[in-house]
């Protein structure tokens, strides 16, 4: 059986820095065929950023690529930066690249936290949508937050959860999020390299399974991962700046949109469950399962499908 790969990487023929006015420059970049099909990647976290290897999902020929590093992640200023820090921003600056772009409407690619966005934006803006590629569905809903951080997982990978917990005094262990926010902002420098080494050590050992080394995070704690631990337990902190179910309650604008959702069997960090129960209120959705994919976008049986995803939107238009 042969799989698609990923097309050969590719320089952005421009990049730039979006000036919002409250504090915060948004990198993004644009990447492929200027004159081609729009499309935004949207990386997940919250807090994450956009890797070289994102701009090879497309083909360059015929896709005009847009990666942005959302607010306080990777390139854009000032990293970790919190204030004005909310989903209702970041749906404004994806707005406001668009804008800058002249694009009339754009197809949205997100995994995990990029899906969340996705969702959100297409239910705002849907007349600026052309479709949804969704990789690992996260819906932001409370149960999925107490999934990895309260019982959930943590029965899967008990030797890593004890690992986390005994980082924090006993008496923190009933609000471990609210904690690790707390150590993570601390004016410490050393307290917050050690909990952003404890929580990139569970959620390492969440995703990678066996596959994980702890013992590859026991050097320097580099400022970018402070920074997004710091966001991910902010947005987490405040409920994702959503309603409780928002997504799963607004899907009715989003029906005659076309739509795949992408999810591994594997995947523990988000559960299946979220993607099966979004298709099922988007029936007309491709919904596709791999039985041997986890929650990250690596692997040839997930390349494929996203590659392969990319590839069979260009014929819808």
């Amino acid at each position: 059986m042969s799989f698609k790969t990923l097309y050969p990487n590719i320089d952005p023929f421009a990049h730039e820095w979006l000036e919002t006015g409250d504090g915060h420059d948004v990198y993004f970049e644009q990447v492929g065929n200027p004159n081609g099909v729009p499309v935004i990647f949207l990386h997940g976290g919250p807090g994450s950023s956009c890797k070289d290897h994102h701009r090879c999902f497309f083909n360059p020929e015929k896709y005009h690529i847009i990666l942005m590093d959302q607010r306080g992640a990777g390139r854009s200023k000032p990293l970790g930066g919190l204030k004005n820090n909310t989903t209702q921003h970041l749906l404004q600056d994806m707005e406001a690249i668009r804008q800058k772009l002249n694009i009339e409407k754009w197809l949205l690619f997100g995994g995990s936290w990029g899906a969340t966005l996705a969702l959100l934006y297409a239910q705002k803006y849907v007349q600026r949508t052309l479709g949804l590629i969704l990789r690992g569905t996260f819906l932001a809903r409370s149960s999925d937050v107490d999934w990895f951080l309260k019982e959930g997982v943590s029965r899967l990978f008990p030797e890593a959860w004890q690992r986390f917990i005994n980082h924090m005094p006993t008496a923190e262990h009933k609000n471990l999020l609210a904690t690790y926010h707390q150590h993570l902002n601390s004016d410490d420098s050393t307290v917050r390299k050690e909990a952003a080494r404890e929580w990139d050590a569970w959620g390492g050992a969440v995703v990678l399974g066996d596959d994980f080394n702890a013992n590859e995070l026991d050097g320097n704690v580099p400022e970018a991962a402070i920074a997004q631990a710091r966001i991910e337990t902010h947005y987490a902190m405040n409920n994702y700046f959503i309603d409780e179910n928002k997504i799963l309650s607004n899907t009715a604008c989003l029906l005659k949109l076309p739509c795949t959702i992408i999810h591994g069997r594997k995947d523990f960090i988000c559960p299946i469950e979220s993607s099966f129960t979004l298709a099922q209120v988007l029936p007309k959705a491709q919904f596709i399962t791999l039985a041997n994919s986890t929650h990250l976008a690596h692997g040839d049986e997930m390349i494929d499908a996203l590659v392969g995803a990319a590839d069979d939107f260009l014929e819808t238009l």
